[in-house]
């Protein structure tokens, strides 16, 4: 189903993914108070749905997010900043596996939405800029630890300090993209990575997310092996398992018949 929640974002359900469009293409889809609120009414409509259990977020073309509103950066106070963050915080902390499919410019508060997700796949023509020092401003929202995290300290440092644009090519090579597609397959190639999620046990998939989550405090492999074994024991005294493991003998059954 296709719904139009407003003039400024978009929601489609499909498969159990939740596709989460920025509609605001004559400004470039930037992160407003009015756009950031519903954002975050979309996101607690979307996880409060049981049959909901992956996210995708986008763009409307050309661009994925141009980031924050000039003109409130101009006027900002923490206070402010911060109402502009939840557009992409809301996000970042969903238990919901989330895909950024950046099919366009991500710029500033705009490519930390795409940061903010767990996994980013970019269409060609997407460009990754985060133009804060270009514009005079410190960067915000967690944008360097994020960055370095994800794709290290020297591409963060080339990125932010050295002011390099890179196109979804690049972005792929740097890590900062999992995957670059052409632009026509962009949404198709996310849809169907988030549908693969949607599949799985919602109870499982939120579970294992938490868990990857938690790795990153763990250094040790025995660590790790104990980390994983309790929600593991969990998992196998759930219906979805038992019910997953008969249907599973059922198809080898029928196979050797």
């Amino acid at each position: 189903m296709t719904e139009s929640n407003s003039p400024l974002v978009l929601l489609d359900v499909a498969d159990g993914v939740a596709t989460i469009t920025l509609n605001n293409p004559a400004e470039r889809n930037t992160l407003t108070a009015p756009l950031v609120a519903e954002i975050v009414a979309i996101m607690d409509r979307v996880e409060s749905d049981s049959a909901i259990g992956a996210i995708v977020v986008t763009g409307a073309a050309p661009a994925f997010c141009a980031g924050a509103n000039l003109g409130n950066l101009q006027t900002s106070t923490a206070e402010s900043l911060g109402n502009i963050y939840e557009g992409f915080l809301r996000i970042a902390r969903s238990e919901l596996p989330t895909i950024a499919a950046v099919n366009g410019a991500a710029v500033g508060a705009g490519m930390n939405l795409a940061l903010g997700c767990d996994v980013r796949v970019a269409a060609r023509r997407a460009r990754f800029d985060t133009r804060f020092l270009q514009i005079g401003i410190h960067p915000g929202g967690g944008h360097t630890w994020m960055l370095r995290r994800i794709a290290g300290p020297q591409t963060t440092m080339a990125t932010v300090i050295f002011g390099e644009i890179v196109d979804g090519s690049e972005a792929e090579r740097l890590g900062i993209v999992h995957r670059c597609v052409e632009d026509d397959q962009l949404m198709s190639v996310a849809h169907a990575m988030a549908a693969r999620a949607a599949a799985a046990p919602r109870a499982l998939v939120i579970e294992t997310k938490k868990t990857i989550k938690a790795m990153a405090d763990v250094s040790e492999h025995p660590d790790a092996v104990a980390r994983e074994l309790t929600p593991q024991l969990w998992s196998t005294r759930q219906p979805f398992f038992e019910e997953r493991i008969k249907a599973l003998q059922s198809q080898i059954s029928s196979k050797k018949s």
